[in-house]
């Protein structure tokens, strides 16, 4: 993700993301929500809200609600979008347990680019469709893995 082509840091992702999901339909949040959500202290979010205004994707002023400016939530929805459409592919395809699936799309979400996420989200709604038209290949796989795991604890 570039804004002004800046490359954001997995780090500032992370607080973008965090704003977003914790502005709502407000559009607002607090910093002390932020670090909760994160699990930061509150001087690490202050670091960062710097950095996102500098980077005019935030509107923050000490004291005060924190919002998104226009480019924020545009930088803001493309993270989040990428991050559940990961998710969705581990949870969906892969079969991984969802709270597992939630820490590496966090992870996964910083290191793989657009066009990979792009491909992932084509990949998924195509097993979609050729489900309906063919047997269950995500079915199929899922038992492949769970006999594999089988035949490994023998």
């Amino acid at each position: 993700m570039t804004i002004k082509n800046e490359k954001l840091s997995s780090s500032l992702e992370d607080y973008l993301e965090a704003i977003y999901n914790l502005a709502g339909e407000n559009n607002i949040t607090r910093s002390k929500d932020i670090a909760e959500d994160i699990g930061v202290s509150r001087a690490s979010v202050t670091g960062a809200l710097r950095a996102l205004k500098e980077k005019n994707l935030v509107n923050y002023k000490p004291y005060n609600y924190i919002s998104l400016t226009e480019s924020g939530k545009l930088a803001a929805a493309e993270i989040a979008n990428k991050h559940e459409i990961l998710k969705s592919f581990f949870i969906e395809i892969l079969d991984v347990n969802k709270d597992v699936a939630q820490q590496a799309a966090c992870k996964a979400e910083h290191a793989l680019g657009s066009d990979i996420t792009e491909r992932l989200l084509s990949f998924v709604e195509f097993m979609g469709k050729s489900n309906r038209k063919r047997y269950d290949i995500i079915k199929e796989f899922k038992t492949f893995c769970k006999d594999k795991k089988k035949a490994e604890k023998k």
